[in-house]
């Protein structure tokens, strides 16, 4: 039976992911990229849909795991009466081959392995032609791919499963070195164990070393950083929302999507998390990322873009795969790729502009880019968009659209006044920015409510609305602002924890149930410290914090009820969220603040912890 989402943990390259489960079974790995076919696919299906388990034999065997300090190394630890080992997995970043090692470590007394190697490649449905080399090395090749295993355990294939099992006592070592590769080349040489470790440990570390001091919640912020890092696809600089597709955001559901692609909407908490904290590098290689990717006609800029800004993301579903515990159906590909998304726009003006007010020198497209879209935007901010949450309900006047189209205009005319040289662009950004701002009060707020509403005309509360005060449309002690966070407060709560919108009251093309949406949560407790609630916001960073499983990973969702994570893992825009808070709370100035700032908007002062 496949494990619990909370039960993974994640290793990876900068290049793919693999997630591992607690009793050492390798259910998910797509080779060589993120968005490749899946190799093992147990995560979507069952153990014959592709698996690597390794793990010891006696199934009371106590288990323990965690990452290397400051590093992506795992390291899971079983513990028998016949004694200890350590399953260290870890994937070293890649110097001419995509490797993955697995290495089994005694630490006390014996202990029995064993290992089911199960290859499928395709998505869990190609089984492989496997042959067994004189030394012992397997290779199961199929069509153009082909997967490795060196390892002087022997193994014997049975019923479609290569298997074998061992023994490790205190000081040995028994290595695995899985190595993917197209069919038609020659075999690569295997890499030096120790020295691939080393090395990967170095690169973590010093990664890990750079991140400044946050406070209390220094470690936590380590480790969502190493899994944004782990999340970027390293030759583009692009960032996938996250390492899987179509786990579910309601068990049995179909909201089952995949996030194996680059969106643009993440851009600007991105870009100040990385900046904030000192990692232009990071910052510099994705803002180079989403030039290149929205490069174009701006009535064709997407939503999301491919790992190297690909723009035919088309969506089908694999019938063969039964789904996260049967979460039907999965999707490869995300047809969200496109719908018309007014939102991104802004986003992207909004990156542009940080990007700048964070030290980034400023990028040579920057004032072109900044011209056509505003051209664009100027007509078709008035159309009717799916919105932040790609409803597949039909499109609507959004509010959140609106914000972020003014967003846009607002961030356009700054730059232009700051340039000195377009002071008339500068105050026909500003005029449409003035159109839209009016627009948006006039008939998006309702009065009734005492809140902004989802859509115009609507009566629906959406989390989205937190982003008026974060974005700098209105200053967060506007009473309209604090109307529409109690409405927020008062209907999206869910034991601790805001829904995105009541599915069960909105038609958005499905049916409904979710869990409650972690990153809204965390804008909440942005919001909290630009209204001067430091308590409040703390305490609902704790909560959020608590959250995080055992290695320190976050899913999209969380169903309050059955205590248990939903959605895509690990989930980048979670991980962003739960940094830019963490900073918002341990400084003067926080990201929230500082694009408040950037809107001309006062702000309440927090205290630093």
């Amino acid at each position: 039976m496949t494990s619990r989402i909370e039960d993974y943990a994640l290793i990876g390259d900068c290049e793919t992911a693999a997630l591992v489960s607690r009793d050492g079974s390798i259910d998910w790995l797509c080779f060589p990229r993120f968005d490749s076919p899946a190799s093992f696919a147990a995560l979507l299906g069952t153990p014959e849909n592709g698996r690597w388990r390794i793990a010891a034999t006696d199934r009371k065997a106590r288990i323990s795991r965690r990452y290397r300090p400051d590093t992506l190394i795992l390291e899971t630890t079983f513990e028998t009466e016949g004694g200890v080992a350590t399953l260290i997995d870890f994937m070293p970043l890649r110097d001419g081959t995509n490797d993955l090692i697995r290495l089994v470590v005694g630490q006390k007394g014996s202990v029995d392995f064993s290992t089911d190697f199960v290859v499928r490649f395709d998505y869990g449905r190609t089984v492989p032609w496997v042959t067994r080399a004189d030394d012992g090395t397997i290779t199961a090749v199929a069509g153009p791919d082909r997967l490795i295993l060196s390892t002087p355990v022997p193994l014997e294939g049975e019923d479609l499963h290569t298997a074998g099992a061992f023994k490790v006592s205190a000081g040995e070592q028994v290595p695995f070195v899985l190595t993917y590769g197209p069919s038609t080349t020659p075999l690569p040489a295997q890499p030096d164990v120790q020295a691939a470790l080393t090395n990967t440990e170095s690169f973590w570390r010093d990664f890990a070393g750079r991140c400044p001091s946050v406070g209390a919640w220094t470690d936590v912020v380590k480790r969502s950083l190493i899994t944004l890092k782990a999340l970027t696809y390293m030759p583009t600089g692009g960032i996938v929302a996250a390492a899987t597709t179509s786990l579910p955001e309601q068990i049995g559901g179909p909201r089952n999507w995949d996030y194996r692609y680059c969106w643009l909407r993440d851009a600007t908490m991105t870009l100040q998390a990385f900046m904030k904290l000192g990692y232009y590098e990071e910052a510099s290689a994705w803002r180079e990322w989403l030039m290149r990717a929205i490069a174009g006609a701006p009535e064709q800029m997407q939503i999301m873009y491919g790992l190297s800004g690909e723009r035919n993301l088309l969506e089908w579903e694999p019938h063969w795969l039964a789904g996260y515990e049967g979460s039907r159906p999965v999707r490869i590909g995300n047809a969200a790729a496109e719908q018309f998304q007014l939102d991104v726009y802004g986003e992207v003006a909004d990156a542009m502009m940080q990007a700048a007010a964070g030290g980034l020198a400023r990028h040579p497209r920057t004032r072109a880019l900044s011209e056509v879209i505003m051209n664009f935007l100027e007509t078709a901010w008035h159309r009717p968009d799916e919105g932040i949450w790609e409803v597949r309900g039909g499109a609507q006047h959004f509010t959140h659209s609106k914000v972020m189209a003014w967003v846009a205009f607002h961030r356009a005319a700054n730059m232009a006044l700051k340039s000195g040289d377009r002071p008339a662009f500068a105050e026909r950004c500003q005029r449409v920015a003035d159109e839209i701002h009016e627009d948006v009060c006039r008939r998006a707020f309702d009065t009734d409510l005492g809140s902004f509403v989802q859509s115009y005309g609507s009566k629906t509360i959406d989390a989205s609305l937190l982003q008026i005060p974060l974005v700098g449309f209105l200053p967060a002690d506007d009473p309209r602002v604090i109307g529409t966070v109690k409405a927020v407060e008062a209907m999206l709560m869910r034991d601790g924890f805001l829904l995105r919108y009541n599915t069960d009251h909105v038609d958005d093309g499905l049916p409904p149930g979710e869990g409650a949406f972690l990153v809204c949560t965390f804008w909440l407790a942005d919001v909290y410290v630009l209204q001067g609630r430091e308590e409040d916001a703390r305490r609902l960073y704790e909560r959020l914090v608590g959250l995080c499983n055992d290695v320190g990973l976050l899913s999209e969702e969380y169903d309050p009820i059955a205590e248990r994570m939903l959605g895509n893992f690990p989930q980048a825009f979670s991980h962003i969220g739960l940094i830019n808070t963490a900073l918002n709370l341990a400084r003067h100035t926080g990201p929230a603040e500082e694009r408040v700032e950037a809107s001309g908007q006062p702000v309440a002062q927090a205290d630093a912890v």
